[in-house]
């Protein structure tokens, strides 16, 4: 065992050759969790506003806890009564994709605002007050 725990240290430990830089050894895959008051409301939003696909829903549909996707964005939407947090979620795009929301902003009625995080960005605030902020520039 104690070997093992040696073996994983040295991975982790691993330089890359030149670059003084820490080779990454595996991905940490994340998802970020949306607190909603209404699971069904907010899958409506991501799904007819934004886009997305409904990807599971716990409870064969019935329940408080399901995941959208697009592309490569994943998102949980979780309805917690108890909880009325906020959060930011910053959505990287290339010059189509920006191309394309833009289109389907306008395509489909999004709300949306010109703001600023760090540079210019498109928000586009969910019925639960979650925000996503999408660059401005192509």
């Amino acid at each position: 065992m104690l070997v093992g725990l040696l073996l994983v240290g040295r991975i982790r430990n691993r330089r890359d050759q030149g670059s003084g830089q820490r080779a990454i050894t595996h991905r940490w895959y994340t998802r970020p969790v949306l607190f909603v008051a209404d699971v069904n409301r907010a899958l409506r939003f991501y799904i007819d506003m934004l886009g997305f696909e409904k990807r599971w829903h716990e409870g064969d549909g019935a329940g408080k806890v399901c995941q959208v996707n697009r592309a490569e964005c994943e998102i949980i939407l979780c309805e917690d009564a108890t909880r009325r947090d906020k959060a930011r979620l910053f959505v990287e795009l290339t010059g189509d994709g920006l191309s394309a929301l833009r289109r389907e902003i306008v395509e489909r009625s999004v709300p949306s605002e010109k703001s600023w995080w760090g540079y210019d960005v498109i928000k586009i605030v969910d019925p639960d007050g979650n925000e996503l902020l999408f660059p401005a520039a192509e």
